[in-house]
């Protein structure tokens, strides 16, 4: 992820669209699809889009218990990402070394992460909790911790959160947008990729630093 920088927040209520919106965002620039754990066909469509693209790095969302992690794993997920910090899902992963990227938005969660050896976290909601700004403050003791900022970025702030160098890669509800699946608008979907890509590579990305 950290070299897209962008990876697709995805709710999948249709399994046939799995490999079609994974070769879409992969025909953009984006190989990779995060499929939230919220609906009844999402491990299914890890493991279609795990089969059939093995070239698209899929993981799951919204992974909320270790019943969920399971499950994901079993259909091939190759990273989880959780809303918040749950300690049980989070041994799971390091009990099966399945990277985990968990939710955290307080310096008490980040350090609890950091407790359990973990160094790469995402941080959520970042828009509702004040942005790029406010994570940027945050950050600023723990050297060496990078973050994915997920929940309400847009395309016109994105530019801000990948501007700071501890920023890996961030999560984007646009790219991959549930109307458009439902509506099998998957060369919708490649636009909105290679357009977001661009953006993310952009020149004008100046890094701020940490």
């Amino acid at each position: 992820m950290n070299r897209v920088r962008v990876h697709p927040v995805i709710i999948m209520d249709d399994l046939s669209h799995a490999v079609p919106v994974a070769q879409a965002l992969s025909e953009g620039g984006v190989p990779v699809a995060e499929i939230t754990m919220r609906t009844p066909c999402a491990a299914d469509a890890i493991r279609a889009i795990a089969t059939e693209c093995p070239d698209v790095l899929v993981g799951a969302g919204t992974v909320l218990t270790p019943a969920q992690a399971a499950e994901a794993r079993a259909a091939g997920a190759r990273f989880f990402v959780t809303p918040g910090f749950s300690p049980a899902v989070v041994d799971y992963c390091l009990e099966y070394a399945i990277p985990i990227f968990p939710g955290i938005c307080t310096p008490t969660e980040l350090e609890a992460a950091l407790y359990k050896g973990l160094h790469v976290v995402k941080f959520f909601p970042a828009e509702p909790l004040g942005g790029a700004e406010f994570l940027k403050v945050m950050a600023s003791p723990y050297s060496g911790v990078s973050f994915l900022p997920s929940g309400g970025i847009t395309i016109e702030s994105l530019p801000a959160y990948l501007a700071l160098d501890f920023v890996v890669s961030c999560g984007c509800n646009w790219l991959a947008p549930r109307d458009a699946i439902r509506a099998g608008d998957f060369r919708g979907i490649t636009r909105n990729a290679a357009r977001t890509i661009a953006m993310a590579h952009s020149r004008t990305v100046a890094h701020a630093g940490g």
